[in-house]
């Protein structure tokens, strides 16, 4: 990945290695991964940045009166799908979005990030860099290939085969990875039944989110083909750990990783405390875009190990932000609220805006807390300057609604948008009757 910047060496890769499809690549304000798939005589025009699709059928884009939008590839997200049909192969781009008038699209969450990156270096700052840590669960397909709830294993915490029955999936998603330039540093069986996590190198902001969207897409791809079903929901079923996506990050300048002080406290620089102060601060109102579903709030409750209250630590995984021990290059903070069904691009514009409010406004956050939060009394905590996350998804828009910097982050169309369809979609979920409810209610009421 990375190795292809003309038009002239991408036509020469195509026609060496035989493709005959592109897939023009895009993601909606919902997360999802969409894509426009044109035969490889149209090269010339997809790469001359006049292919166009109808913006009104994606949700969020626009109106079906301003419906037309061009996608400009970016030519470094050049990639061969390492799985071939007998028709040929397909390629991706991954592309940006623009309006007409040939501006990029206010509602793209990718060209979205762009302009809080230029923030950024209008600051003085060169880099964003990002390691996500995604997780997943594999659950059996049935006869006519749907997705049952039946888990593939029982195993736990970094078990080995026979107990971890998707080992040999895991290992072909490994493969299937490093054959498409993915650095794969490490791949194991998570603490919940069925579930898997796989970490890859960290990247800059728009690397690393187009590698989660492309890592997501190898992942379903690769267990269809062992007859198993990939999702990332967060909290597939009850009882058992949910699936997080945690979020290292850093800041880096010309003299490299701001965040390092090999004379500050705990090896730590001023600015990684205010950008902490800011994570700290702006924490319930981004939760709704890196906990963007219903969902996501059954996974963000105590006794699961995912984070549930407002606090930083070096020393223990129950606060929201945990500061690694590594120092450095690799000085980091690690936010541990984030889920894989967050919109990468969204996620990583708030994060950054957040600390990016921090260091400039220097907030300081309040002191470390090593102590398991998840025994501490309410009065304890409250003692501490604890606060809690949002239980639901619609407590966590009521926080949005009240955070300018989540708002200046996302800015007018994608927040106004993002807001309505989570209102709808949680709008939806309450009108539902559960299971539970008819088990507890039907026959004592």
């Amino acid at each position: 990945m990375g190795k292809y910047t003309t038009k002239e060496q991408i036509k020469e890769a195509a026609q060496k290695e035989n493709v005959r499809f592109l897939r023009l690549m895009f993601t909606d304000i919902l997360g999802r991964l969409k894509n426009v798939e044109v035969p490889i005589s149209q090269i010339d025009k997809v790469l001359d940045n006049k292919m166009m699709f109808d913006g009104s059928s994606i949700e969020g884009f626009v109106r079906i009166e301003e419906s037309d939008m061009y996608l400009h590839p970016d030519f470094s997200t050049w990639m061969i799908f390492p799985w071939e049909s007998e028709k040929g192969k397909v390629a991706r781009l991954i592309c940006d979005v623009y309006n007409t008038e040939g501006e990029p699209f206010a509602g793209d969450p990718r060209g979205n990030l762009k302009r809080v990156l230029k923030e950024m270096t209008d600051l003085g700052f060169t880099g964003f860099n990002i390691g996500p840590e995604p997780e997943f669960f594999l659950f059996k397909l049935d006869e006519k290939g749907h997705p049952t709830q039946e888990l593939n294993d029982q195993g736990g915490y970094f078990d080995f085969a026979p107990t971890d029955l998707g080992e040999n999936c895991r290992r072909d998603i490994v493969l299937e990875l490093e054959s498409l330039g993915f650095e794969v540093e490490a791949s194991h069986h998570e603490c919940a039944p069925g579930q898997h996590e796989i970490d890859f190198k960290y990247a800059n902001a728009i690397e690393a989110c187009d590698n989660i969207q492309t890592f997501e897409l190898v992942v379903r791809t690769i267990a269809r083909k062992h007859g198993l079903h990939a999702t990332f929901m967060p909290k597939p079923l009850h009882g058992i750990a949910g699936s997080g996506m945690h979020i290292n990050m850093s800041l880096f300048n010309e003299n490299g990783n701001v965040f390092y002080d090999e004379n500050g406290v705990d090896g730590l620089s001023e600015t990684a405390y205010h950008f902490l102060g800011g994570l700290l601060k702006h924490a319930r109102g981004y939760t709704a875009v890196c906990n963007p579903i219903v969902n996501s709030y059954k996974r963000l409750v105590p006794g699961y190990e995912a984070p549930v209250y407002v606090a930083w630590s070096g020393k223990n995984r129950s606060p929201l932000v945990r500061v690694p021990s590594s120092r450095g290059l690799s000085t980091r903070l690690e936010l541990r609220s984030v889920d894989p069904t967050a919109n990468p691009y969204l996620a990583m514009a708030v994060l950054l805006q957040a600390g990016l409010d921090g260091v400039k406004n220097k907030i300081t956050p309040p002191a470390a807390v090593d102590r398991n939060i998840y025994v501490m009394t309410e009065d304890e905590r409250k003692e501490a300057d604890i606060t809690d996350l949002p239980s639901t998804l619609h407590n966590a828009i009521k926080y949005m609604r009240k955070d300018e910097i989540v708002k200046e982050a996302l800015g007018n169309h994608i927040y106004n948008n993002f807001i309505e369809a989570k209102k709808m979609e949680w709008s939806a979920y309450r009108q539902q009757v559960s299971e539970w409810e008819r088990e507890q209610y039907l026959e004592m009421y």
